[in-house]
């Protein structure tokens, strides 16, 4: 049975297109900051990062501003991944700057992302350290599974799939997490959280930060 899955499973990668988000990646992500403006950065604690975003329905030249501010914005924090309500947009949208294992660069931006579930024998867990721009200066080691694949809609509503590995799944896996209201801290242990936000009071924010009432 689960030889028959796993065959199945290559049969379906092989049969289904993933979006190509590595063609001209530093061309592609250069004009989208280069168009952009940088915001200040959301942290914990404020509620726009604790609750589910509201989905996109309008794919049009506001959409677009947004998606290149993100990029702007990613860049001045020096990050991989950003999402729009950690500029404080409560829209379900991410962008990517991220390479993966083979050191391979993956730029992109998806709408409405939805994380598909692996089956079994595709959860293979790697255990590396994860941080976050919105919990500045902290890291932690999480379990994440070492593959994934999200489905989406471009920035013109196209529906899109990416998958990654390494690096860049696990970029996937937090992006997504954060336009359902979860950040990479509520899935430690109260221990390892409290750890974090030492972490976090120690340390000043690199880049620009939107203060906490």
């Amino acid at each position: 049975m689960a030889q028959q899955s796993a065959q199945q499973d290559d049969e379906q990668q092989v049969n289904e297109a993933f979006v190509d988000d590595t063609t001209d990646a530093a061309e592609r992500e250069a004009a989208h900051r280069e168009r952009g403006t940088s915001r200040p950065i959301t942290v914990v604690g404020n509620p726009v990062l604790h609750r589910e975003c509201k989905d996109v329905t309008a794919f049009d030249e506001e959409l677009a501003q947004l998606i290149d501010d993100m990029f702007a914005s990613q860049r001045t924090a020096e990050g991989v991944g950003l999402a729009a309500n950690q500029i404080g947009v409560d829209l379900k949208v991410f962008v990517y700057d991220c390479p993966d294992d083979n050191g391979v660069r993956h730029v992109g931006a998806v709408c409405n992302p939805v994380l598909e579930e692996l089956p079994p024998e595709r959860r293979q867990l790697d255990d590396g350290n994860e941080g976050c721009l919105s919990v500045p200066g902290a890291y932690m080691e999480l379990a994440r599974p070492d593959y994934a694949v999200v489905r989406g809609q471009d920035a013109q509503g196209n529906p899109i799939t990416v998958q990654g590995t390494g690096y860049f799944a696990r970029c996937l896996q937090h992006e997504t997490d954060h336009l359902y209201g979860r950040l990479y801290i509520d899935r430690l242990s109260k221990r390892e959280r409290k750890d974090v936000m030492r972490q976090m009071a120690e340390k000043e924010p690199r880049y620009p930060v939107v203060a906490n009432d």
